[in-house]
């Protein structure tokens, strides 16, 4: 079987942030599953303007005009599907997110995704909200997704993950990935059908 790429996309941008430590954890979880080829993407490292284009990303033809747009995008159309990890802000994700996430159209197309929700609820309303965007972009959201409770009682105070704090989410994590390898396959043998 060829090589399936797996993006995680660190969704988080502030300053002190939880979400890199079950981003590193989730991405190294990935790369056990065979025929994974892991890539971890820090939205700190594309800071997009805000979304203000005339024309919706459905209809560019090729090239965008902002650099750091076509970084991005290089980078999504690559994938063969995705894991997004994300914290639970009001109920919702966050505007990092959702402003990368509208950038792009075509790249998100017929490809799986999965979710990491960290929060007071594990970040099931994000996750939530994010499977209705997902579906909106052509995607296959997956049914499967690690909900993380309470990540403030996970770090030391330096900062540091706990040893073993997200031991518990282990065998779900690695459910959800069975899930994300059957989809990412079978939606990238479909994309290669002419």
């Amino acid at each position: 079987m060829d090589k399936l790429n797996i993006k995680v996309i660190l969704a988080s941008v502030r300053d002190g942030r939880f979400g890199d430590k079950p981003a590193k954890w989730i991405a190294e979880t990935a790369k056990e599953v065979e025929n994974f080829t892991v890539e971890l993407l820090d939205l700190k490292d594309y800071p997009l303007p805000i979304f203000s284009e005339a024309i919706s990303p459905a209809y560019v033809q090729g090239e965008y005009a902002n650099p750091l747009v076509n970084r991005w995008a290089e980078k999504i159309s690559s994938a063969d599907g995705f894991i997004v990890v994300t914290p639970e802000y009001n109920h919702g994700y966050p505007s990092s997110l959702k402003n990368n996430i509208d950038y792009l159209y075509k790249e998100w197309n017929k490809k799986p995704i999965g979710f990491v929700g960290y929060g007071t609820t594990g970040g099931a309303f994000a996750v939530g909200q994010l499977r209705q965007v997902a579906i909106e972009l052509q995607m296959a959201p997956i049914r499967m997704a690690t909900h993380i409770v309470s990540p403030w009682n996970m770090v030391e105070k330096d900062g540091s993950l706990k040893l073993g704090a997200l031991d518990h989410y282990a065998n779900g994590a690695k459910k959800m990935l069975e899930q994300l390898k059957w989809w990412t396959k079978v939606l990238k043998n479909a994309r290669e059908i002419k």
